[in-house]
């Protein structure tokens, strides 16, 4: 089996030094088991985010050393909205089920 672990910071504001612990914390994992890393942009947040905020991360994981290439991604998280709603309409056919509904 193949260690997958995954960084997931929102573009809503600049990097920051708890982003690069996490970030570092998971990638030397990966490395160390011979797993994957992962990044995946978490950009659902359409009136917050910003393209240059998305740049900035990637930038910043280059500048501490996880330099593009070495990882998988990035994904964006809202690329898979209509696989998530696909999903979500049959459970809530069959019936209870928590759903969150954010508000805008």
């Amino acid at each position: 089996m193949t260690v997958r672990v995954r960084f997931a910071p929102s573009p809503t504001g600049m990097f920051h030094v708890g982003g690069a612990r996490s970030a570092l914390q998971n990638w030397i994992y990966a490395q160390q088991t011979g797993g994957v890393f992962v990044l995946r942009i978490e950009d659902t947040d359409a009136a917050r985010n910003r393209p240059e905020w998305t740049e900035g991360i990637i930038s910043a994981l280059d500048w501490i050393g996880i330099e593009r290439g070495s990882y998988e991604g990035p994904y964006f998280q809202s690329a898979y909205a209509g696989e998530h709603n696909r999903r979500r309409d049959p459970a809530l056919r069959r019936g209870p089920c928590l759903l969150l509904r954010l508000l805008p």
